[in-house]
């Protein structure tokens, strides 16, 4: 088996102009609680042990700040240094320890199309971790817009030893682990963040957590449907701030027998958008949103 130097997405940071909605809507709808407050962040946390699996700090425009990763071990640390720099990245941060929620040594550094990317060893673990039905357990994937989706690929798996699953037309798929993967690469006109998506632990579950959405007034962007590429099955949101963000569940499972396919293994009959053919079209809103969350500048201050 593959031995990753990055073993999992451990969360997302984003920036808000209105940190105060946007706690609000994901302590409410969409059901993760808060871990801790600080004057301009919140840390929220899944039903899962990931310390937190997403960060909102207060910022002037809807961005995301950065992405972190779990390395393997200490040593995985300064050889994903190495390889990144190699790979044309800028190190913004290393050996830092940070004060954070659940701690832990950070690499952090920039890659070449812009987007911080950071990766933690030794923060700890919520003891409480479980799946509890219609709740998000962890992040499942980060969806990346990118203007080179190759060139961004080759990062990923050259840099930080990631392994490519598939690539459709406009998406290549990568993977840290046994998901299917962990970074989904699209191609667009900007750099930046098209979709977090957070997974819950069933089919049903995707179904009742957007039934919850909408009774709280959230329309499905995109959805209900199953995905091609990871077979997962999804549901897509837009949150009041132009973020988007996803239910999912039932990723699949590979190894390194999984045989990667093509943009021709991944066509759908006309008028479809997804392996089921139920899902309606995506919303222009939740289209536009997808486009618009780009990378953050990076404070040199910043953990």
């Amino acid at each position: 088996m593959t031995r990753f130097p990055v073993t999992a997405l451990r969360s997302a940071e984003i920036e808000t102009p209105d940190l105060e909605a946007s706690i609000a809507f994901y302590t409410g709808p969409w059901r993760l609680t808060l871990v801790e407050r600080r004057d301009d962040a919140a840390y929220l946390r899944a039903t899962g042990d990931d310390a937190y699996v997403l960060a909102l700090y207060r910022g002037p425009v809807s961005a995301l700040r950065s992405v972190t990763f779990r390395a393997a071990d200490a040593a995985a640390l300064e050889e994903i240094a190495i390889r990144a720099v190699a790979e044309g990245a800028e190190i913004l941060a290393q050996s830092l320890l940070t004060d954070e929620p659940g701690g832990g040594s950070l690499l952090v550094l920039r890659e070449p199309h812009g987007g911080v990317l950071r990766f933690v060893h030794g923060d700890g673990r919520h003891a409480d971790g479980a799946e509890r039905p219609d709740l998000a357990f962890r992040l499942a994937h980060v969806n990346i817009n990118s203007v080179d989706v190759d060139a961004s690929a080759r990062f990923y798996e050259r840099a930080l030893g990631f392994k490519l699953t598939d690539r459709s037309k406009m998406m290549a798929f990568l993977r840290c682990n046994a998901d299917h993967h962990a970074v989904v690469l699209a191609q667009a006109s900007v750099d930046g963040l098209n979709h977090i998506a957070f997974l819950v632990p069933d089919w049903e579950s995707v179904m009742r957590a957007s039934g919850r959405m909408i009774d709280a007034g959230h329309g499905i962007g995109w959805g209900v449907g199953r995905h091609g590429p990871g077979d997962n099955v999804f549901a897509y949101f837009v949150d009041p701030l132009g973020v988007v963000v996803e239910y999912t569940a039932e990723v699949l499972q590979v190894d390194d027998a999984y045989v990667v396919r093509g943009p021709s293994d991944w066509v759908w009959p006309p008028g479809r958008t997804d392996q089921w053919g139920i899902a309606p079209p995506k919303t222009e809103v939740c289209k536009a949103a997808q486009l618009a969350v780009l990378h953050a500048p990076f404070p040199a201050s910043a953990p």
